[in-house]
């Protein structure tokens, strides 16, 4: 935060003729008053209810100066990372610092520290002693109990105890923080609000605590990796609100976390009031003098019609934080924001997108799931779609048809995910004509992830031959419409589960189908999602079977060339997974090669390109030993 911000604030508060304010509000991100960031919705409900909140956002964290702007708060702090991990945002999956951070004016990065959540609280602690420290936002929640931390390597601690935060809400939080807000109201001492939907806690002892599993001890998950699995095994079966218990985990001999079950989703009327607070819809007018905020581009334009996913994708951690009961908005209330997009000065006709998780999730997967909670035991698509799954998309596309409708409107997009399996299952091509019809905007993005079947399998994602079949239509569709549009499929190297011989197949695949990504994402393990467990611990949790997780960087880069092996600038190293995968038959001049042999008159053999081909005998000493030993892991595994 610049000291430009603090007379804004001062300014402020005497126009408001505010002594004090209820609660302060530290953040990782600017200020953007819009319905897509965290801190918009809660504190514009706390307000609703008639609570003052005073922003802090991107304080300075050397000095107590920002912390300090609004004084003591009345009720306490609220601290949030932002709308992103803060370690997320600072460091790519290769662990190097990024270039920009569109939550900061201008996208400039270093506006946050890294690991916002407990360096923002300790600082809090220094200032002020005794008011109570709530936490929140993805950064908290995900990191709630004990989880495996990528960046150090190591099993951290839940961040209550690193942060010396009082109380945790996690999950999507409006609920909870009325709850919460209005306990404190009444006097109630943050020590002894422990019964609250939806928070974790400290406590001492277990005396008051009942109903709850006690998981692995933190003492045991740390030493042993099969205890780690279990533990999170348990958590992610206890993440839905009807049926998840009470969980315990325990530190020391008097050191518990305490993790109450899950908030209840909101009913629609809920979610509708939210949407329909006085937003600004905008970054803080401050920061237009260094450049805006980046963020609000992808989302000025847009609307949030659902929130969780029943998905179930192994990588995401919406399992953790939104759940997998599907919240919606009425149409009115969308349309109602869609209106007030319209007279937005710089709209220019186009809504970006209508959606969610998965845009075309707008009901529960089931009615069963309505009055007994999402099962346990089994996911709604995976491995395949549930005999009970309700496949309808009628709700999502009269709600689309609506939209179009509006005047000044000239295109609605659908951009955010749409789960192709789930569109498959759907008997009635309505929907799927329509989609490519009226909402795409010359390309569709779709997750397939991966080809293998074995490594979708870790990936909770459906057979290659769902995708298969999603093309096709949607190929003869388009043909059908006389449009030229484009699938823009996402992809994922190093997943735990793929080895060399999987990131061959991907290649090979792409090569057939004729496309070759522009970008490749690497598996970035952030903390609770089943697959982050997976490559800690070479474990499956839902099994406990060995799971082969690639971990070097050598490896990774192979992996990664090879869904790029056109590039060539990748030629070496395509080259080396080839030969280490004993697939040298797609090294040659014939159309089916990947890549062609090394000093050939083809594409691959520009010596300015790929320099000297001799053998250095001194400095390769270290990569013969990296490449013998996955030759080694491979030839195993075969």
């Amino acid at each position: 935060m610049t000291k430009d911000f603090l007379p804004i604030i001062k300014a402020d508060m005497e126009k408001r003729g505010w002594e004090e304010v209820d609660f302060a509000f530290i953040c990782g991100d600017a200020y953007v008053d819009h319905p897509s960031f965290g801190v918009a919705i809660i504190s514009r409900y706390l307000e609703a209810y008639g609570y003052k909140v005073g922003i802090i956002p991107q304080p300075r964290w050397d000095t107590t100066d920002d912390i300090t702007v609004f004084g003591r708060p009345r009720l306490g702090f609220l601290v949030s990372a932002g709308n992103i991990d803060s370690m997320v945002n600072h460091y790519s999956v290769a662990k190097k610092k990024r270039q920009k951070d569109a939550y900061t004016p201008g996208g400039v990065i270093n506006k946050r520290p890294d690991r916002a959540t407990i360096v923002y609280s300790n600082l809090i602690k220094r200032a002020y002693k005794d008011v109570p420290i709530i936490l929140g936002g993805i950064e908290a929640s995900l990191r709630r109990l004990a989880h495996y931390d990528y960046w150090s390597n190591k099993v951290k601690r839940s961040i209550l105890l690193d942060s010396q935060g009082d109380i945790l809400l996690y999950g999507m939080g409006e609920r909870t923080i009325i709850e919460l807000a209005e306990a404190l109201d009444s006097g109630i001492d943050i020590k002894d609000i422990t019964y609250i939907k939806g928070t974790a806690y400290k406590s001492r002892n277990l005396d008051d605590v009942y109903d709850y599993i006690e998981l692995p001890s933190y003492q045991d998950i740390i030493k042993d990796k099969k205890k780690y699995a279990e533990s999170f095994m348990i958590q992610y079966n206890n993440t839905d609100f009807y049926n998840g218990k009470r969980l315990v985990e325990q530190y020391k001999d008097n050191e518990y976390i305490i993790q109450n079950p899950p908030s209840t989703p909101l009913d629609q009327s809920e979610m509708d009031s939210i949407y329909a607070l006085p937003y600004m819809r905008d970054y803080h007018p401050m920061y237009e003098k260094d450049g805006g905020i980046p963020a609000i581009r992808e989302v000025k334009f847009s609307l949030i019609s659902n929130r969780g996913c029943f998905g179930g994708c192994s990588f995401c951690a919406l399992t953790f934080h939104q759940g997998r009961v599907v919240q919606t908005r009425s149409h009115n209330s969308i349309i109602n924001e869609a209106k007030d997009i319209i007279c937005d000065k710089d709209f220019k006709g186009y809504i970006h997108d209508v959606g969610g998780p998965t845009a075309n999730f707008r009901h529960a997967a089931c009615e069963k799931q309505l009055k007994y909670g999402a099962c346990k035991d089994k996911q709604c698509l995976f491995p395949e779609p549930c005999n009970n799954l309700k496949v309808d998309h009628s709700d999502y596309l009269s709600l689309l048809r609506k939209l179009r409708e509006l005047p000044k409107v000239n295109k609605v997009f659908v951009r955010s995910g749409i789960r192709f399996d789930y569109l498959m299952k759907d008997t009635d091509d309505t929907f799927f004509k329509e989609l490519v019809e009226h909402h795409v905007s010359g390309q569709l993005k779709v997750a397939p992830e991966h080809i293998s079947d074995k490594v979708l399998q870790k990936m909770g994602k459906p057979k290659v031959n769902v995708y298969n079949k999603f093309v096709k239509k949607y190929t003869d569709i388009n043909k059908k419409l006389n449009k030229k549009q484009y699938l823009v499929p996402y992809l994922m190297s190093s997943h735990p589960g793929s080895d060399l011989n999987c990131a061959v197949d991907l290649a090979i695949y792409l090569r057939d189908l004729g496309y070759m990504p522009e970008q490749v994402q690497d598996f970035y393990p952030t903390p609770s999602t089943l697959s982050t467990c997976m490559y800690y611990t070479e474990l499956d949790p839902r099994t406990m079977e060995k799971v082969f997780v690639p971990k070097s960087p050598h490896e990774k880069a192979m992996q990664r060339a090879l869904i790029q092996y056109r590039n060539p600038k990748n030629y070496r190293i395509v080259q080396e997974a080839l030969i280490l995968t004993g697939r040298e038959d797609l090294i040659g001049y014939d159309k089916d090669c990947l890549i062609r042999p090394k000093g050939s008159n083809g594409n691959y053999n520009n010596k300015n390109t790929y320099g000297n081909t001799k053998k250095k005998s001194n400095k390769n000493d270290e990569k013969k030993k990296k490449r013998k030993t996955i030759r080694n892991v491979h030839k195993k595994k075969k």
